[in-house]
């Protein structure tokens, strides 16, 4: 597998190696040993998450203030552009984001660590994301961040997306709980 650092040095980009062939592909979508490797820590995963969504949608952007997730994410079908938005008041990289095109052709993955809030935008006529977390889904703990927000600022690639109730009433960034 490789690497990618993106401008947020905790949130990765890991490109597996694919083995095709006139038959179809295989790749390893998960080693918890390569993984550990990489991060310089192990991580448990404890739930996995599967999500279908329309072209058009935009989940998130979502964190857990107490009990916090990590997240390791991948578009099984279609396309995405993935976004994670660090919510840590003592990080150097406060309120800013990055964002990641994933998709079933290229197979790249996205980890982010815990304290970043997460949403994905779909650039497809349908995706499926799946995605490892190393804390449950606690409901009372949620918090959203309202994905327009001007002082992000983060660049969608495309406009006037299908929202949830939720997350069309999530708060702006100076409004937000944050870690």
């Amino acid at each position: 597998m490789m690497i990618i650092p993106t401008n947020l040095p905790e949130v990765l980009v890991i490109e597996p190696k694919v083995f095709g062939d006139a038959r179809g592909f295989f790749f390893e979508s998960f080693n918890a040993k390569a993984f550990a490797a990489v991060l310089g820590r192990d991580v448990q995963f404890v739930q996995d998450n599967h999500s279908r969504s329309q072209k058009g949608v935009l989940r998130g952007l979502h964190y857990q203030l107490v009990k916090p997730q990590a997240k390791l994410i991948r578009c099984a079908v279609g396309e995405i552009f993935d976004v994670a938005v660090d919510m840590r008041k003592t990080s150097p990289f406060f309120g800013q984001w990055t964002g990641v095109h994933l998709s079933a052709e290229n197979k790249k993955q996205l980890w982010i660590p815990e304290g970043f809030a997460h949403g994905f935008f779909v650039l497809s006529d349908a995706a499926e994301v799946l995605y490892k977390t190393n804390e449950y889904w606690h409901a009372e703990h949620e918090r959203s961040l309202a994905w327009n927000d001007p002082e992000i600022g983060i660049e969608w690639p495309g406009a006037d997306p299908l929202l949830s109730a939720k997350d069309a009433a999530a708060p702006s960034f100076n409004q937000a709980e944050t870690f």
